[in-house]
């Protein structure tokens, strides 16, 4: 507590590296919602310890009347009422992801702070600096994940609205009131988000890679340099090979050269039109200062590869690599 005195080598905090608690912000009663044993949820039984848990089934593990059931953890008083999230008109209820294990019985009572189920975090298994240089391309190639997460596309609280047969709908409630936002998600993608949590944009939303387009988009170029740099440097450190970060700032910085225009404004650009960031910057500042409008623009991230050939000069590029259609561009430019 704040204030408390503690003496040296005394524990002030511990965790489970492994798992992430769902942790409830209410008092009340446990009531399972579509918590069916065999099609949501099957129970397992630790041979050491004998103790048994409920684990939630994965939608491609269930049966078909299971799959399109949603297996959550709900908050009710002593009269059976659902109880409110404080500040909000929403029910505690929390919806359970794929593999989450749950150690309570329906209902049990709980207080606000108590863990009511685990998610298992997934482990990075064994890598070699081979298995990682295929990431590492993928990064600088600007290549989309298959299946990559989900993120918030603007701040608000969570909550589900009205399903489809294999969607779930996801609406945004920004806090000022404004238009909120809607996404169907699949149903066998595993949500990182509850009910009633608020999320900023950019935010993680669902599991899987991260695109650096949409981390671009959504949070800005010092975030996607950011990842970008983290992610190849992970791979190099788990063999204990160490790089300056401005080599892999420069590469980034090539890949960020592009700027698509969205309104034209007063310039000379075209609507749709890609160029040189520096350039549309100089153009927009000479605008500004004789009073007219500038044009509005969003940054492009390309690969090293077509980075290299979209530059203006067609020997540039012929060096790098796409020699048969540069000497296209060089009779253009002659």
């Amino acid at each position: 507590m704040d204030g408390e005195q503690v003496a040296g080598g005394e524990t002030v905090a511990n965790w489970d590296p492994h798992t992430m608690p769902v942790i409830t912000e209410v008092s009340g009663f446990i009531r399972f919602t579509d918590m069916i044993d065999g099609q949501t949820i099957t129970r397992q039984t630790d041979e050491l310890t004998g103790l048994s848990s409920l684990v939630v089934l994965d939608s491609a593990e269930r049966t078909t009347g299971g799959k399109d059931l949603r297996p959550a953890l709900k908050i009710v008083d002593a009269q059976g009422n659902d109880v409110l999230i404080p500040g909000t008109d929403m029910p505690a209820q929390y919806f359970l992801p794929g593999k989450a294990i749950v150690q309570l019985e329906d209902g049990i009572q709980i207080g606000a702070g108590d863990a009511l189920a685990r998610i298992p975090q997934e482990s990075s298994g064994t890598k070699d600096i081979t298995g990682g240089l295929p990431r590492v391309a993928d990064l600088f190639e600007a290549r989309r994940p298959k299946e990559p997460a989900i993120l918030a596309e603007i701040s608000g609280i969570i909550s589900f609205g009205k399903e489809t047969k294999g969607k779930r709908r996801l609406v945004i409630t920004p806090v000022d009131g404004s238009e909120p936002y809607e996404e169907m998600i699949p149903k066998w993608r595993q949500l990182n988000v509850f009910e009633g949590e608020r999320v900023e944009r950019g935010d993680v939303v669902s599991d899987g890679p991260e695109a650096p387009h949409d981390i671009l988009r959504l949070r800005g170029v010092h975030a996607v340099t950011r990842y970008i740099t983290n992610e190849v440097q992970d791979v190099y450190r788990l063999q204990g090979v160490k790089i300056n970060d401005k080599h892999i700032e420069v590469i980034v910085r090539q890949m960020l050269r592009k700027a698509t225009i969205e309104n034209a404004g007063s310039s000379e650009f075209l609507e749709g039109e890609q160029v040189e960031y520096s350039r549309v910057k100089i153009a927009n500042r000479d605008l500004e200062a004789n009073g007219k409008i500038g044009a509005t623009f969003s940054r492009d991230l390309l690969g090293i590869t077509k980075a290299s050939l979209a530059t203006e000069s067609f020997i540039s590029a012929a060096s790098f690599q796409g020699n048969d259609s540069c000497p296209d561009r060089s009779r253009c430019c002659w």
